[in-house]
């Protein structure tokens, strides 16, 4: 059985635990509203892109781009965002688990797809499994801005231009609200489809100088907005996790303190009667 000392130490680590996780939970929840403000107004420019790039897709049937049009798969490359720290629950977990689960059932070889990931979590997992990683980025900001990853979400639209892989997944949790995060994967190229759903038929546009010479310039710039609009959602997702992850540990903390205390309570009270049991045993004994 612990002593009174051991019972009173462990109650002490226990609440500057507490502090900590307390003091986490809200770091993460200030950083949510940020990056959630951030995401938010990110998607007024994406919806206008995607407007935009809809239009021009299906002007009609001369205008046409290689990131428009499907070619046979010889190589997939797959975008995974992480985390750079843990203590976000199953943020990186579940992730990775969905995505191994997917590359398995979708590739005989390794030698059939390359992965770009994103934050150290997720490198450092990927290399334990021996997972071909040809880019990666580390130290991802709190916040990002397009000018933090924009060369890294060049280089992956150019190796799909260039043939290094045939087409482009990404993956990361999207965000539905602190408590709820969905592991999501997105194709991103070839751009099949562009249509949103959203697009007016009352939208038209006059292009100069002319719908190709635009998509050239626009397309690239689409498909690399499409990643950083993901790496936002990824990262909201990331601060709610870690909120409700540390929130679930300051609560059981505070619980770990009550049991603890009982115990301390129980064990003092023990003691204190063995006292007096000895002390009158005592006195008994010197009559």
């Amino acid at each position: 059985m612990a002593s009174l000392r051991d019972i009173k130490n462990r109650i002490t680590s226990t609440k500057k635990t507490r502090q900590i996780t307390k003091a986490m939970q809200m770091v993460s929840a200030a950083k949510l509203n940020r990056a959630q403000e951030k995401a938010q107004s990110y998607e007024v420019y994406a919806k206008k892109m995607r407007e935009v790039v809809s239009n021009m897709a299906q002007a009609g049937s001369d205008v046409s781009h290689p990131m428009l049009e499907a070619r046979p798969v010889k190589k997939t490359g797959y975008i995974f965002i992480s985390s750079d720290t843990g203590l976000a629950g199953g943020y990186n977990s579940s992730l990775l688990r969905d995505m191994m689960k997917t590359l398995n059932a979708r590739h005989a070889s390794s030698d059939e797809y390359a992965i770009i990931v994103l934050g150290r979590i997720g490198r450092d997992l990927l290399k334990t499994r021996k997972q071909p990683i040809i880019q990666e980025m580390i130290e991802v900001p709190d916040q990002p801005g397009f000018a933090d990853v924009s060369n890294l979400a060049k280089t992956s639209v150019e190796m799909f231009a260039d043939g290094v892989f045939d087409e482009l997944y990404i993956w990361y949790n999207h965000f539905v609200s602190p408590m709820t995060q969905t592991v999501t994967e997105q194709k991103l190229l070839p751009l099949a489809s562009t249509d949103s759903g959203e697009q007016s038929n009352d939208s038209l546009y006059e292009y100069e100088p002319s719908e190709r010479e635009i998509l050239e310039t626009v397309l690239p710039r689409y498909a690399e907005s499409l990643i950083y609009g993901a790496l936002l959602d990824a990262k909201a997702s990331e601060f709610g996790a870690r909120m409700t992850a540390m929130s679930a540990a300051s609560d059981n903390a505070s619980s770990l303190i009550d049991d603890l205390t009982l115990s301390y309570n129980r064990a003092r009270q023990a003691a204190i009667t063995q006292e007096i049991t000895e002390i009158v045993g005592g006195a008994a004994a010197l009559e």
